[in-house]
């Protein structure tokens, strides 16, 4: 599609990456942010895609990120 956002929804981080983009030229692209990670899709609701509408709740700062528990391991699959 076009041009990256300015900024992430979640943490307002401004170093957004493209990481796919539809087969079909200009539908969707899936983002994700260079600090928190989170990623959508530009076809998703504003409340997914734009800092203004996201919601308050889900917001994050850096010290929110800095202070955040370690996200546990992936365990092995079951055979």
């Amino acid at each position: 599609m076009s041009n990256l956002p300015a900024e992430c929804p979640r943490c307002a981080f401004e170093t957004v990456a493209r990481l796919a983009t539809s087969p079909v030229p200009g539908v969707w692209d899936v983002l994700q942010c260079g600090r928190c990670l989170y990623t959508w899709r530009t076809t998703e609701p504003a409340r997914r895609t734009r800092r203004e509408a996201y919601p308050e709740n889900f917001k994050l700062t850096p010290a929110d990120i800095a202070n955040a528990i370690e996200v546990p391991e992936v365990p092995p699959l079951l055979k």
